[in-house]
């Protein structure tokens, strides 16, 4: 009976199955990044807000603390959002007839607050207590990266459960001098570990790991 195959078809054969398999390398190796994408994190893209409200302006130019806005930010789990009157105190003198400002003017009038769209918005199983991490040495820059260079807010971290655990497991490579805690322009200095290392000890801070940490 002749040969139904050329003798080449063997190796036609192999090259193909190598193909195939190469070919869902790439695709898994694909996928993977994408699901760590800024678009899927949702990294890096400026949230839209019902008022254009720059931190750039405000930190940057203007020279305002974190904690005039977020005041609740040293004592609470939540950082605090502004209510009206928080903003009309300065807005009530400068900027009064600004159309951009008219929804502070109309949440002013009608004692609704404005609708602030979330930036950081962790899941219902995740605790995070903002005091806690404040008074322990961590930064507003740690986590929300230099929001003073921003004239709209966007997430800079993807606050995953591994990016978390990086710096619960070493927190000495994050923590910073309590009175540095809201400087934006803070720099880790060269021995870091070095003062990282006494802070941890001075302010009693724990590596903690368990699960119960954050998911109660």
């Amino acid at each position: 009976m002749a040969q139904l195959f050329h003798r080449s078809a063997n190796s036609v054969f192999r090259l193909t199955l190598l193909g195939l398999v190469l070919l869902v390398m790439l695709a898994g190796l694909a996928w993977s990044q994408w699901l760590q994408s800024d678009y899927i994190m949702g990294t890096n893209y400026p949230i839209i807000q019902p008022i254009p409200f720059s931190h750039q302006h405000h930190v940057l130019d203007d020279g305002l603390d974190c904690r005039y806005c977020h005041a609740t930010v040293e004592i609470s789990s939540f950082a605090g959002m502004p209510s009206t009157h928080v903003c009309m105190t300065c807005h009530s003198q400068i900027w009064t007839d600004s159309p951009m400002l008219a929804p502070v003017r109309e949440s002013l009038l009608t004692r609704r607050p404005i609708p602030w769209v979330r930036v950081h918005d962790l899941p219902d199983f995740t605790y995070f207590d903002h005091s806690v991490h404040v008074n322990k040495g961590i930064g507003c820059s740690t986590c929300h990266g230099r929001v003073d260079m921003m004239p709209l807010i966007w997430k800079t971290e993807t606050l995953t459960m591994r990016w978390c655990l990086d710096c619960h497991t070493q927190p000495e490579l994050f923590v910073r001098p309590r009175e540095e805690i809201f400087n934006m322009e803070y720099v880790q200095p060269a021995d870091q570990l070095e003062l990282g290392t006494r802070l941890v000890r001075e302010y009693g801070i724990r590596s903690l790991t368990q699960c119960s940490t954050c998911h109660r």
